[in-house]
């Protein structure tokens, strides 16, 4: 088996200050031998493209500061839907790439410079959407630990064979000295760039991946253990294989939720999404849908990321009066941002009056939208507490809910 290269026992001192980091995503081919249709970073895998998918571990590791797209001419609205319902505070401006690989990463990395990155650069493949952020915190490390260049790599275990021209093997090398590599590779910033204007005034564009530039600029490159969940999507019947095997592990979380309003002067309350007429409105800083909150605290829970007065304190002025369908939207996009799904939504309300039933099925249907599942992902019963405690005295109403999410495993 091959050996890859240990890591260096070079470390930091504590003096050093940590470098800043930032990534960078190709996504500018126009993934031909994936067959028609559209280029594959903005096909859909899970109901997500894949460009979506390849971002989200990058924007859960809190340690880059940066992350810059390079996408394909003409597309700018593909690239528009695919970051819907995606935090882009850390995004830069996409840029757009060249006719080459090599060009489109050069184009990149001129566009980090413009403004004024120095430190850490992961370039990664947007065709690759299951990167692990364990695989992303060990290319930083990588380089973290004295290196100026480092891939992930895995053995090869097939036997490989040279061929010449005429279709005949001419050599066959030693599998135990091969290995494959992925991405994303971590570089130096500074001699990542230096080593693309050299190749682009020498008229070499012909580099398939950084890390054989970089052996081309003179510069040591690195290893590091690769994961064989990180493929490529390639051909059409990757993405068949995808669909049915994702590439990583999947584990279930259950959050729950709960929420209380008391009853005040109005004419109406807001559940689950819907404005339902009452003799009675509610006590409340936004809308007061009991509904939503618990569900909200649901899929939070799940996330173990705070509630949602941790996200929209009612001290803050600008939630007054706010629809809370927001704030379920906003729990929805941070399970999709940790690469997660919603696999089902349970909700219960407590109250002698109004009456759920005739409003049940718009209930579910709004939530349904609101969270992007389909209708039979989301259930709702209404129930009384038998004229006892405060909802039984009419003084107010009561919410429960249950989320099952699945998020990518973590080490």
């Amino acid at each position: 088996m091959t050996r890859l290269q240990p890591e260096s026992s070079t470390v930091l001192r504590h003096s050093d200050a940590p470098q800043p980091v930032a990534a960078l995503l190709v996504a500018a081919g126009r993934g031909l031998r994936a067959g028609d249709g559209e280029p594959k970073q903005y096909r859909l895998v899970e109901g997500r493209p894949v460009l979506a998918h390849a971002l989200t571990p990058f924007l859960a590791e809190p340690s880059i500061a940066r992350i810059a797209v390079v996408i394909g001419e003409g597309d700018e609205a593909r690239y528009t839907n695919a970051m819907a319902g995606i935090d882009s505070s850390r995004l830069a401006a996409p840029t757009l790439g060249g006719a080459t690989r090599q060009a489109s990463v050069r184009r990149g990395l001129l566009a980090l410079a413009r403004e004024g990155f120095d430190g850490i650069v992961l370039v990664h493949d947007a065709a690759r959407p299951f990167v692990s952020r364990a695989q992303i915190s060990a290319a930083i490390h990588r380089l973290g630990a004295g290196a100026i260049a480092a891939i992930p790599a895995l053995p090869v275990t097939d036997t490989v064979k040279r061929t010449s021209a005429d279709g005949h093997v001419a050599e066959t090398p030693p599998r135990d000295q091969l290995v494959t590599v992925q991405t994303p590779q971590a570089f130096r910033f500074k001699p990542l760039l230096d080593a693309h204007e050299a190749a682009e005034a020498a008229l070499l564009h012909g580099f398939t991946d950084d890390a054989a530039l970089m052996e081309w600029a003179g510069h040591p490159v690195a290893t590091f253990q690769g994961d064989p969940a990180n493929v490529k999507l390639t051909h059409a019947a990757d993405f068949l294989r995808a669909a049915a095997h994702p590439g990583r592990t999947l584990v279930t979380r259950v959050g729950t939720g709960y929420d209380v309003h008391a009853f005040g002067p109005g004419d109406h309350v807001w559940l689950g999404g819907v404005r339902i007429g009452h003799d009675q409105g509610v006590i409340a800083h936004s809308d007061g849908d009991v509904a939503l909150h618990a569900l909200t605290d649901a899929l939070l829970g799940a996330l173990a990321d705070g509630d949602i007065g941790t996200h929209f304190p009612p001290s803050d002025p600008q939630w007054r009066g706010a629809a809370s369908a927001q704030f379920l939207a906003f729990a929805a996009t941070r399970v999709r941002e940790r690469g997660g799904r919603i696999d089902f939504l349970d909700l219960t309300v407590v109250c002698e009056a109004p009456k759920i039933g005739p409003h049940r099925e718009a209930i579910r249907a709004e939530i349904a939208a609101i969270v992007g599942l389909p209708l039979g992902k989301v259930a709702i019963k209404a129930t009384t507490s038998e004229r006892m405690g405060f909802t039984g005295r009419r003084e107010g109403l009561v919410a429960l809910a249950t989320a099952t999410i699945r998020l990518p495993e973590e080490d």
